[in-house]
């Protein structure tokens, strides 16, 4: 099985980005499966219910998130109505939406996680202990499970490849926009990268207009943060080539296009 994760969508030119790479992409590599983590989807923050409908007709099959998938009161009834999208396990107990599922592909069942960092990020539940509780118990129906670790601090994350090393088929990272060059097998035979990067406009400051960006790095005073539409962008993540029997990962491809709109 050949599982496609995207980086952070980010804006209406990373999802046309998405929209017109990813049939190249699944035809190129054999995927069977894509995940995206989308809290950046709806013009940069957040996600909308129609935002999201164009992403599923675009074939993405699972969605991710992050501390951005409320920035949109939307967020929420998308939380709760649709079961593949989901939001960090760690959030306290209460929180709308779910934090991982189990979905059926072809007879074949694959485990979806999704984790958010504490490190410069919200004091939220322990995502080692809570993930450890989540993949004890999805372990007992599927080998193949995939965590997406959302979180700012690389230490964190590759401290969280290595304490689920052999217990699950990958664990990748988002959050940064910025795609890491250390993706590997550990030793245990889970796949790992530090961070997929994003699909998003190429000239810019992590998908947003750069004039803004430097300006509030001037003046330090509040700026509007607009995300282009057209011109080039990105499209980057990985492919996880899974081995089904006993879910460790056999290969892990490191994905990078550009295209412009």
């Amino acid at each position: 099985m050949n599982v496609l994760i995207l980086g952070d969508i980010v804006g209406k030119i990373g999802r046309r980005g998405v929209g017109l790479l990813l049939p190249q992409i699944k035809k190129e590599y054999g995927i069977d499966f894509t995940i995206a983590n989308i809290e950046n989807a709806a013009a940069g923050f957040g996600i909308t219910e129609s935002v999201l409908k164009e992403l599923m007709d675009y074939g993405i099959d699972a969605f991710t998130s992050g501390n951005h998938i409320w920035d949109k009161k939307e967020g929420i009834s998308v939380l709760e109505n649709y079961e593949r999208v989901l939001r960090p396990a760690n959030y306290p107990s209460g929180v709308p939406g779910r934090g991982y599922i189990t979905v059926s592909y072809y007879g074949k069942k694959i485990g979806i996680i999704n984790i958010q960092g504490r490190i410069f990020m919200e004091p939220i539940e322990n995502p080692f202990t809570v993930v450890h509780n989540i993949v004890g118990e999805m372990e007992k129906d599927t080998k193949i499970i995939l965590v997406d670790i959302h979180a700012e601090a690389t230490s964190e994350k590759i401290a969280m490849g290595y304490f689920l090393d052999g217990r699950v088929t990958a664990v990748v990272g988002t959050h940064t926009h910025v795609q890491t060059a250390d993706e590997k097998i550990l030793p245990g035979g889970t796949g790992y990268i530090s961070d997929l990067g994003m699909c998003g406009a190429y000239d810019s400051i992590l998908g947003v207009d750069k004039e803004a960006v430097l300006k509030k790095f001037l003046l330090q005073i509040p700026q509007k943060f607009d995300v282009p539409e057209k011109g080039l962008f990105k499209v980057e993540g990985v492919i996880i080539e899974v081995e089904e029997v006993n879910g460790k990962t056999k290969n892990i491809i490191r994905l990078q296009r550009r295209g412009e709109i």
